[in-house]
């Protein structure tokens, strides 16, 4: 039998491209805990986009089940994850004046409700609004400024928003499968939650998560993310490449890519034989390994000078532009971290999920870093300035808004 609910559970959902993963944790004094998780393929969800809601419907309300099911509990709401493109990053600025008196809170709440008012999302929906570092008379930097004298006091706001559409979806997909959504969090700020160390924001990083259709990328300088951009392209079309070039599922391919592919090349490639299982009546063939990397590394060359386009657009460069992360699924493959160093020429190391207790062997690979920062980031409560209006305003405008609650009343009643 099920226990009975616990006010203090967090629950995280990652819709991805190839998967969509539940985890259920709860605080403790020794951290975070993992109390079950459940996953299921994806199939209703293209570039990070939902594009079935009916699969996608189902494979969140098999997911969270599962989970349900090894926590032995149930749950209400959930946090969720927005991975897909349309992710706009901007930095509000407000200043209000001190006259040369001492800082006081209520003159740090005044400056931070000026914040607050100053947010113009131009038609998107804010997903975070966090405070990043203060002013005092221009001089930038000051983390802390209370007690401190100033003639003016100023703060950067990082505003993080989505276009409405696709929240919309993803907002109505969840609550399809009688679930409410507490929040949706910008994927790129949860999996740095995850696996960015403390020192490497401060010192600057750049943070890329690989997934299977949508490629996130963020920077973070000064112990803040300063910037981020999305790429409509992913691992699974390494997969696509290798079943349209050699012929067989694309079961198959992935099976094939994550078991003999390699993005490093070596001499023994040419020597080392791979049986394809053919598929569509096609007879099994035979390749080589040097033939099944060279389809891997050509799919890779497109895919890295993308990313770095993208760095070089978000102004990466210079002595904070010497630190590279890669997670998601695709940082799975056998040598992406040399070839990546080689390719972008930067210092580079692969994050995994770290911080949650007892998180098991199978969900604790880079493919779910994001699923495990959603919770991280949901328990650390971080400063959030956004109007509050997010979430209501996507319910208000999903059709199955009021339905949903209601549901959502006679499942907590009963």
């Amino acid at each position: 039998m099920a226990q009975p609910r616990t006010d203090r559970l967090i629950t995280a959902v990652d819709i991805g491209s190839s998967k969509v993963a539940a985890l259920i944790a709860q605080p403790t004094e020794g951290g975070l805990q993992v109390l079950g998780s459940g996953q299921r393929e994806s199939r209703g969800v293209t570039n990070g986009y939902i594009t079935d809601m009916e699969r996608t419907e189902q494979a969140v309300r098999e997911a969270v089940e599962q989970a349900e099911t090894i926590a032995r509990t149930n749950v209400d709401e959930v946090v969720v994850g927005f991975s897909a493109g349309g992710l706009h990053s901007d930095v509000a600025s407000v200043e209000v004046g001190l006259g040369g008196q001492q800082v006081a809170q209520r003159d740090i709440d005044a400056l931070l409700d000026a914040g607050r008012n100053s947010i113009d999302p131009a038609g998107r929906l804010v997903l975070h609004a966090q405070p990043t570092l203060y002013t005092l008379d221009g001089l930038k930097g000051v983390r802390q400024p209370l007690g401190l004298y100033a003639e003016t006091l100023g703060v950067d706001i990082h505003v993080v928003s989505a276009d409405p559409s696709p929240l919309r979806n993803l907002d109505h997909c969840v609550r399809a499968a009688h679930l409410g959504v507490e929040a949706i969090v910008a994927a790129p700020i949860a999996t740095a939650t995850a696996c960015l160390s403390e020192e490497e924001r401060e010192l600057g990083v750049a943070l890329v998560e690989l997934g299977a259709g949508v490629t996130n990328v963020s920077l973070f300088a000064g112990g803040l993310l300063v910037g981020l951009a999305s790429l409509p392209m992913g691992a699974r079309e390494i997969t696509d490449d290798i079943a349209s070039t050699f012929g067989m599922a694309r079961g198959q391919a992935e099976r094939m890519k994550c078991v003999h592919g390699s993005a490093q090349t070596a001499p023994r490639d040419n020597h080392d034989m791979i049986e394809t299982p053919g598929g569509d009546g096609m007879e099994p063939i035979r390749i080589t390994r040097a033939q099944l990397i060279g389809v891997i590394r050509q799919r890779l060359d497109q895919w890295f000078a993308a990313i770095e386009d993208k760095l070089k657009e978000l102004g990466f460069t210079g002595p904070i532009a010497r630190r590279l992360v890669l997670t998601g699924g695709g940082a799975e493959l056998k040598g992406i971290a040399e070839y990546a160093q080689g390719v972008l020429g930067r210092a580079v190391r692969i994050g995994r999920p770290k911080g949650l207790l007892g998180l098991p062997d199978a969900h604790a690979g880079m493919s779910f870093t994001t699923l495990a920062g959603l919770a991280l980031y949901t328990a650390s409560q971080p400063l959030d300035l956004r109007r509050g209006h997010s979430m209501q305003e996507i319910t208000r405008l999903s059709p199955g808004g009021m339905v949903q609650r209601l549901i959502q009343a006679f499942r907590t009643s009963y």
